[in-house]
């Protein structure tokens, strides 16, 4: 890890209010969607979909520069995986820091947009765990994956928050599952009983076809890229520390 980043209680507040953000986002967008298009679902995911883009692509241009804005368990497990044998990436307490700092944030995150429209926080009914949405998990996770650490590897990092907002929004509609491929955007989703809500018995499912999703983008990775680890630190975006004031 190099040296000149900003301190881990910083990034750990840049992780979880990015990720809180992002699924009030997600979750807000969807009960509105839900609440003025009652009676058309694909019209609901357009809508979802648009505000989930827009949100993501501000919300790594915002953040990325203090954390990296993985906003994502599996982006900062892979990470720490691929920077052990370069000495680059997450450590591994920084590692249990962010996703501890993601999953709280995720949380926080329905909870907030629930009470926004005052639906109330409740536990979601919606099950989404079928063979088809788990494959669609697998598929969203490794195209995620291989676009984030392939943006760091050559050096176009400049592009991510553009980039994985437009495959976040594309993956909604091209996956059966819609694409959630985070693990702690799945579990915060658990508290909305609303269109964008899971059942919490479908979330295990979820959780495995996700990591399994990013061991397939992590082979994918180095059988293109066979260096990409070097570039770790630059995951999702490069963060550094004005040295002045770190």
């Amino acid at each position: 890890m190099t040296t000149n980043q900003p301190p881990l209680w910083r990034r750990a507040v840049a992780e979880l209010l990015g990720t809180s953000l992002l699924v009030m986002i997600v979750v807000g967008s969807g009960i509105m969607a839900q609440q003025h298009s009652p009676n058309d679902v694909g019209l609901q995911l357009l809508q979802n979909s648009t505000a989930t883009v827009l949100g993501l692509t501000v919300l790594i241009l915002v953040f990325g520069p203090v954390s990296g804005a993985h906003f994502n368990p599996v982006v900062s497990l892979v990470d720490w995986l691929l920077g052990r044998r370069s000495g680059t990436g997450l450590t591994l307490p920084e590692l249990g820091t962010y996703v501890a700092a993601q999953t709280l944030g995720a949380v926080s995150g329905s909870v907030v947009a629930n009470a926004m429209f005052e639906v109330g926080t409740s536990i979601s009914g919606k099950d989404r765990a079928t063979g088809g949405h788990l494959l669609g998990e697998v598929v969203a996770t490794a195209g995620l994956i291989l676009l984030i650490f392939t943006l760091a590897a050559t050096k176009r990092g400049v592009l991510a928050a553009p980039a994985v907002g437009a495959y976040i929004g594309a993956a909604y509609w091209f996956t059966s599952s819609t694409s959630f491929a985070n693990p702690a955007v799945t579990v915060g989703r658990i508290f909305s009983d609303t269109f964008a809500g899971i059942a919490p018995g479908s979330v295990p499912g979820f959780v495995i076809a996700q990591l399994i999703g990013a061991a397939v983008g992590v082979g994918l990775l180095l059988l293109l890229f066979p260096h990409a680890a070097r570039a770790a630190d630059d995951v999702v975006l490069p963060h550094e520390a004005d040295k002045g004031n770190s």
